[in-house]
């Protein structure tokens, strides 16, 4: 992957909504920007039950998007990465109809994943409530199949099926979706819902040993294709190190509420603790199309394993959240707005830290130097606002920070101080020769910190940021640079 920061979008939320106006938008205002774009669900259909997180077809691109030409003629102007989404399919998909019509009979009779299936003796209470979700309630629902009433797997939603990733059928049916990716030039595949894959009796169903094993078996399929695989895994900061160590990409979601705790609070301890033991194989995010994750610098009970920052205070950021924004992302989050995700915090960057253009840059600049590639979300690049309207009319929490930009829109965000400077540190994040070099953090005072890069031929970028004033300063060869 390109050393470049990447863009992460919907396709028809971002300016139109078509491959054709993307790569239209990335050549245009956006050029220079970004060298990679993470496309979110564009398989048909893209305004299912999970917003194209429950594919109906995966092989296919919805037709109001474009078609694989377009996929491939935008690979050609940037890299580009696509969702397998690992663990389920749509209860609309064609494999579920025909198997709930023909049941034994149907070539997708294996696909699907029973609960009798990982527990052919049945299960006891200890083995359900052993079960980890990260939503209320069992990953069941009763279905109508031609075999009868059965149970079968539903992490997630009623409508999003989870596929038996380990029987034949489930191995072809991930396999097909590797090959039409390399032959449409996307050369970098995010694992969606990866860690939930593999169900075995007698374990929690998430991260367990059989999880890594087939991670490592389906990347090395994908390498064999020229493609990278990224991990998706909200869990505990330990296991992101964990799972680093054995693919390609990992996303740093500890990062998030760790910058929004040093910017609320005045110090830089807790997050200086985290820089210093990362993973570098990491992605950068401060926002995706999900919510702020807070699990990921939360302790681990289960396992006995502290978090990156207190309880007390990890239950104190999520109430600064909610009062920076004005209570607004208290109307997305959790029960409130039928978004049951137990670990995330709805809301915009931006208005997580209250419209703040000083604490957001400071963010944005945490997030371009640290080891790894910045990925930046579209509606984060145009530090957007909550949308409670979009809100209001679907009643799901991660609507809030999921807007649909018109071209005017973007064309008039552009031009706000706040974006432009942020355009200008992504293009220094894209072209200063000291980002290929090495890094390394100084000692310094409990709320500052100093980053810096040393490149090869002697290039010397810092940052020094300041979490009490809010302020940073990028220093150059010993000189201020202005963005």
């Amino acid at each position: 992957m390109k050393n470049q920061a990447q863009l992460i979008t919907y396709v028809d939320r971002f300016g139109g909504g078509n491959l054709k106006t993307l790569q239209a938008l990335l050549a245009g205002p956006l050029d220079g920007l970004f060298g990679g774009v993470h496309l979110l669900p564009f398989f048909y259909p893209i305004d299912g039950a999970d917003a194209g997180f429950d594919p109906i077809d995966h092989l296919s691109v919805d037709a109001r998007l474009g078609d694989w030409d377009d996929v491939r003629r935008l690979s050609e102007q940037v890299e580009v990465m696509g969702d397998v989404i690992v663990n389920h399919v749509s209860s609309q998909s064609p494999q579920f109809l025909d198997y709930q019509a023909r049941g034994a009979d149907s070539p997708y009779a294996g696909l699907f994943l029973r609960m009798d299936t990982v527990f052919p003796n049945g299960a006891r209470e200890a083995d359900l409530l052993g079960i980890y979700r990260p939503r209320p309630g069992l990953p069941f629902t009763p279905y109508t199949t031609a075999v009868g009433r059965e149970l079968l797997w539903t992490t997630f939603t009623p409508q999003q099926l989870d596929i038996d990733v380990q029987h034949p059928q489930g191995k072809a049916y991930l396999s097909s979706i590797l090959q039409r990716f390399a032959d449409s030039g996307i050369r970098m595949v995010r694992l969606d819902a990866v860690g939930y894959a593999i169900k075995q009796a007698g374990t929690s169903c998430f991260m367990e040993p059989a999880t890594f094993d087939f991670i490592a078996a389906f990347a090395a399929e994908a390498r064999a294709l020229g493609i990278e695989v990224l991990v998706e895994i909200h869990s505990h900061h330990q296991r992101q190190i964990d799972i680093a160590r054995q693919v390609d990409w990992v996303y740093d979601f500890a990062l998030p509420p760790l910058l929004l705790h040093a910017l609320f609070n005045g110090t830089a301890e807790a997050l200086k603790r985290w820089i210093a033991i990362r993973p570098s194989n990491a992605l950068t995010v401060l926002d995706t199309h999900d919510g702020i994750g807070i699990i990921d610098i939360g302790a681990d009970a289960r396992a006995g394993l502290p978090g990156l920052v207190p309880p007390a205070e990890l239950d104190r950021l999520v109430d600064q959240i909610h009062e920076a924004s004005g209570g607004q992302s208290r109307q997305a989050t959790g029960a409130a707005a039928s978004n049951l995700d137990l670990y995330q915090v709805n809301c915009t960057y931006y208005d997580a830290l209250g419209r703040d253009d000083d604490a957001y840059l400071l963010a944005r600049a945490v997030q371009c130097f640290l080891p790894g590639i910045p990925q930046v979300y579209y509606v984060g690049l145009l530090a957007g606002h909550n949308d409670m309207d979009l809100l209001a009319r679907t009643r799901v929490g991660r609507d809030i920070n999921r807007h649909h930009y018109t071209p005017a829109e973007i064309r008039a965000d552009l031009q706000r101080p706040v974006v432009q400077r942020l355009c200008a540190l992504l293009k220094l994040r894209n072209t200063h020769a000291a980002f290929n070099g090495r890094f390394e953090m100084q000692a310094s005072e409990g709320h500052r910190l100093h980053l810096i890069w040393h490149g090869a031929a002697g290039e010397r970028l810092a940052l020094q940021a300041d979490f009490e004033s809010r302020r940073f300063e990028l220093i150059e060869d010993g000189k201020a640079r202005e963005l």
